[in-house]
């Protein structure tokens, strides 16, 4: 038998990825059985466990790939010259999660519910996830830096807080979206606009830079 080449075999195990992500979205992680995913493959159950050792190890390749697209919305809004302001990045964001719900064959958000319940139950899932995001996280301070270096948000801002804000709201328009109505990315403005008027009342810049994690 003629050994496989390298791409064959990255595509042969994206395929066998995207065929169980077919399952995830419609079962869930608990009720997918590996009968399932091997049945929605194709292939014989010898040629995915090949790949595959478990159903645990697709589960973890799929929040591997889950958690990296998401870094990745960030490391190609830092590829761009010159930088989305924050009000082009919010509308990107948006357009971006939407776009993952609108594949026929899967859709990646309902995985990103069902990863955040997993990692509260495997701590070796939690760790992966929590070192992904943490990475994520210092891509978007460092947007957040280009903001203010270009004068988009104030001096002295403490982009971590700013970094933080725009990571949790990406993971509430995922609630929103399977849990009660879209939230266009107009209203997201608007709404950030008044709540942010409302609450920083109180709140002043602090007089030096915030101490900002190292990159």
């Amino acid at each position: 038998m003629p050994r496989l080449s390298e791409k064959t075999r990255a595509q042969r195990r994206q395929h066998i990825l995207t065929s169980a992500w077919s399952c995830f979205s419609r079962g869930g992680f608990h009720t997918t059985s590996m009968d399932q995913v091997i049945a929605a493959t194709g292939m014989s159950a010898r040629a995915v466990y090949r790949y595959f050792g478990s159903k645990d190890e697709i589960i973890y390749a799929t929040v591997d790939e889950g958690l990296s697209r998401v870094r990745g919305i960030f490391l190609a809004l830092l590829d761009r010259d010159p930088s989305p302001t924050p009000a082009e990045t919010l509308t990107l964001v948006v357009a971006e999660l939407r776009s993952r719900t609108n594949n026929p064959d899967y859709d990646m958000t309902r995985i990103a519910l069902q990863t955040w319940a997993e990692a509260l139950r495997d701590p070796v899932l939690q760790k992966r996830a929590r070192a992904l995001y943490l990475e994520t996280l210092g891509h978007i301070a460092e947007l957040a830096r280009r903001w203010r270096d270009e004068g988009h948000i104030p001096p002295y801002s403490d982009t971590n807080a700013v970094a933080a804000t725009l990571f949790s709201l990406m993971h509430g328009l995922i609630v929103m979206h399977h849990l009660v109505d879209d939230v266009p990315s107009d209203a997201l403005r608007n709404g950030l606009s008044l709540l942010g008027a409302a609450v920083v009342g109180p709140y002043t810049l602090p007089a030096t830079p915030a101490r900002e994690a190292s990159p």
